[in-house]
């Protein structure tokens, strides 16, 4: 009987699941329009030849000898690897490691060279763990130099090299001034180069009109480069690497071209000007580096739990790169993204952190022999008073990222669902314009966003001329007085109050602006408008407070503890824990956050204001919506993510839940005996299902075990062009012999080493709750569901999900992914 076109379609639907051109074979994941074909952070499973357990090759023609055929004697390339858009199965792939080690472990007993590779097996991931560190922290320090030096070429070029930004390009100039330090000859606006005047309206226009083109040019070319190498690069990539850890596979994620993708289009869109952020992408960015790494070693290669591991020490190690923060970057890890994370992996993950933190130190890509921007130390000690307002900008905080997560959530649901996302070139481009307008009069819209938080944290002394620091000067000794470099609280002035004026305009504006900027065809991430954001805010309230503290020192609130001349009030502590309080408002972290805002500032004694502002923020934000923005982001985009923080309330049973349900067709199962290839083929054919139950017999129902639809087909088209004889009315026998039959009758295939013999089972009275618990902690793809040891149906994590959002009141088609 012949079936040659069956088995060369189901061979190239398995291998290449789409080489079309058409729409209908493109998904949209996290607002980019994706092809399934995208494979390239995994080698190809069929690469046109197998080799067999003698180490010869048989080539595709079937040639060689011809020989009973079972896979557990003789591995088949594509044994227990994943589909796109599948979850794996941590129980199998942690049990595949143990045996693994168990093997080497065994071996090293036996000879030097095996005890040698048995010392590098064990070596192997910490080396891994120091390439990941170098690797992260010399791309972030060339995104650092490279952003900042894009950015200030939109308002000025140096004479003296174009490739020195605005701040190098002034170190070596003997004509600077100390009111105007970023004032140098070598430096020249664009107005000062083409028309030869730095001031005057026309020149104003000039330098108006140049950065506004180089915004435009630089955002054009960053969602160019997204939409044409790598559609992945685009948004932050936190939902998407929390959804991967968690143990969902996507293809193409972490590979090569998203990572060369990434780097450059991060810093085209940071230059931009657009209410974004480095930090979140540059998590990406490392994970990125950690997958392709990961294929250099095999133990990490052929198995996903084991790169998943890596995988959660690069998120470490990306935050520990975006803020100088190695020890908050691991805490980042664990609190947020991390949906396993043992101990060994806290460990790699601290000296993967240490590493990277290392390699950005000696790139020194500020300046400053800082690993971040806006590191400030603040000199005067906070007062139990000042509690009350640093608690309001957590209350702040927390209705800012509530209020936030919701408009954006709407806005990226709109684009999803309206025209407006078949154009994403055009939405980049207006809101680049928009920004760009808008921001470019007002100097605090006009800097970075990290510049604006380094200005907003700065704490004013003698040698600041920062508009901020616009106080009027002291006119009797006793308010003269300064304890090091830090000045007595001063009434404000006219610069100042023009300087809150701005600030308040930046605050609406940064608001408004990062809803619509943040899940755009770019790279962008959300910490620094974040921090933008509470910055403002808490340095318009430390300024408040320092007035309020300077004209009522005699009041019952300030007496004792506030005297004249004395430096009572930091505004620009306001400003950090308000930062730490938006930022908490809108992810929901509480431990790293603290961790990584004094790490920041290096102020330990300021950790009680950090943490009464940011578990304020978490209580006020959790208070009007449970979900942070990288969980709605994953729900938004129906990703199979079981958020292991949410709680199952409901009083179900799994028999409610699994499939099939009353008015389905019958469970589609495999007999250990009896079935032909033919029909095997047929049922794999005709159902879309990840994997079949294997039973006793179609009359007893008996669980035998579980065989994954992607084995069955490799073994199958393996055995037809490996075995001679093998046809659509071969016996396939899932059972240690060989079944009975004619004498006449083609051999059988026996396919008992791809059944999982111990597959997880519950009974159709079990609890949801415990079950949803099960899925969570063992990371379980499916488990079956019994009545008295008779199969009865299958839940799935997909099922979990449906049945979670319909609890919800949620659409249940919302969870697209299997």
């Amino acid at each position: 009987m012949d079936t040659s076109g069956y088995r060369t379609g189901s061979r190239d639907s398995l291998y290449h699941p789409s080489d079309v051109d058409d729409d209908d074979e493109m998904v949209d994941i996290a607002g980019a329009t994706l092809d399934f074909s995208t494979t390239d952070d995994d080698p190809p499973l069929g690469s046109g030849e197998f080799e067999d357990a003698g180490g010869s090759r048989v080539g595709m023609n079937g040639s060689g000898p011809s020989k009973l055929v079972d896979p557990l004697e003789d591995p088949l390339p594509g044994l227990g690897t994943y589909e796109d858009f599948n979850t794996i199965d941590w129980v199998r792939e942690k049990s595949k490691d143990r045996d693994r080690h168990r093997e080497i472990t065994n071996k090293s007993k036996q000879s030097t060279a095996a005890l040698l590779h048995s010392v590098s097996d064990a070596f192997s991931g910490w080396l891994l763990m120091l390439l990941v560190g170098l690797m992260s922290g010399a791309l972030a320090g060339g995104i650092d130099i490279a952003a900042h030096w894009l950015t200030d070429l939109k308002e000025g070029i140096c004479l003296v090299g174009f490739w020195f930004n605005h701040e190098h390009c002034c170190w070596t100039s003997n004509e600077t001034t100390f009111q105007e330090r970023d004032r140098c000859p070598q430096w020249q606006s664009w107005a000062e180069l083409i028309t030869g005047t730095p001031e005057g309206a026309f020149a104003y226009i000039v330098n108006y009109l140049m950065y506004m083109v180089w915004a435009l040019l630089f955002a054009l070319l960053a969602v160019v480069l997204v939409r044409s190498f790598a559609p992945y690069a685009c948004g932050s990539g936190i939902p998407e690497i929390k959804t991967i850890l968690s143990g969902f596979i996507i293809r193409g994620y972490l590979g090569k071209w998203t990572l060369i993708t990434k780097t450059i289009t991060l810093v085209l869109a940071v230059s931009s000007g657009l209410s974004l952020g480095k930090e979140g992408p540059l998590v990406h960015v490392a994970c990125c580096c950690a997958n392709i790494l990961c294929h250099l070693f095999t133990k990490y290669r052929k198995n996903e739990a084991k790169r998943r591991e890596v995988l959660s020490a690069a998120a470490a190690v990306g935050v520990s790169v975006a803020f100088g923060a190695p020890i908050g970057g691991v805490l980042f890890s664990l609190e947020e993204v991390s949906y396993y994370f043992p101990l060994k992996t806290l460990w790699r993950s601290f000296f993967a952190a240490l590493v990277a933190a290392f390699t950005l130190r000696s790139i020194n890509p500020f300046g400053n022999s800082r690993l971040v921007l806006f590191y400030v130390e603040f000199h005067a000690p906070w007062h139990l008073v000042e509690l009350v307002p640093f608690i309001l900008l957590g209350v702040f905080g927390g209705l800012w990222g509530a209020l936030f997560i919701r408009a954006n959530i709407a806005w990226c649901r709109r684009r999803k669902s309206t025209r407006l996302g078949h154009y994403p070139v055009t939405e980049v481009l207006v809101v680049t314009a928009l920004t760009a307008v808008v921001a470019y009069p007002n100097s605090y819209t006009r800097m970075s966003g990290a510049e604006l938080i380094a200005e907003l944290f700065n704490d004013c002394s003698l040698l600041d001329s920062s508009q901020l620091c616009g106080y009027k000067q002291a006119t009797n000794t006793s308010e003269a007085s300064s304890v090091g470099n830090s000045l007595a609280d001063r009434p404000a002035g006219a610069g100042l109050y023009t300087a809150l004026w701005q600030l308040a305009l930046a605050l609406v504006f940064k608001m408004m602006i990062t809803v619509i900027t943040f899940g755009m065809k770019v790279p962008s991430g959300l910490f620094i408008p974040s921090m933008a954001v509470g910055a403002i805010a808490g340095r318009l309230l430390g300024v408040g407070m320092e007035q309020l503290a300077y004209y009522n020192h005699d009041s019952f609130l300030f007496k004792g503890w506030c005297s004249p001349g004395a430096d009572c009030i930091t505004p620009g502590l306001y400003a950090m824990v308000g930062a730490a309080a938006c930022l908490g408002g809108v992810t929901r972290m509480t431990v790293s956050l603290v961790v990584i805002m004094f790490e920041l500032t290096g102020g330990l004694e300021y950790i009680v204001p950090l943490m009464a502002a940011t578990m304020t923020s978490k209580w006020v934000a959790d208070a009007l919506g449970r979900e942070g923005i990288y969980e709605a982001h994953i729900r938004l985009n129906g990703y199979p993510f079981l958020e292991p923080k949410e709680e199952f309330g409901h009083s179900s049973l799994t028999v409610d839940v699994m499939r099939p349900r009353r008015s389905d067709p019958a469970l589609a199962v495999l007999t250990q005996e009896g079935m032909t290839v033919g029909e095997v083929e047929a049922l794999v054919e005709g159902t879309r299902y990840s994997g079949f139950p294997v039973v006793v017999s179609q009359e007893s129902q008996r669980l035998v075990g579980f065989v994954l639809r992607r084995d069955l087909l490799i073994s199958i088209d393996n055995a037809r062009k490996r075995q001679e004889g093998v046809v659509s009315a071969s016996q396939v026998a899932f059972t240690d012999h060989a079944p009975a039959q004619a004498a006449d009758a083609p051999p059988p295939l026996r396919l008992r080493s791809i059944v999982d013999l111990s597959p997880f089972t519950v009974t159709d009275h079990t609890p949801m709750d415990i079950t949803v618990d099960i899925f969570r902690k063992l990371g379980l793809r499916q488990c079956l569901v019994t009545h008295n040891g008779r199969l009865l149906g299958i839940i799935t994590k997909k099922d979990i999900l449906k049945h979670m959002a319909q609890i919800a009141n949620r659409d249940p088609d919302s969870i697209l992914f299997n």
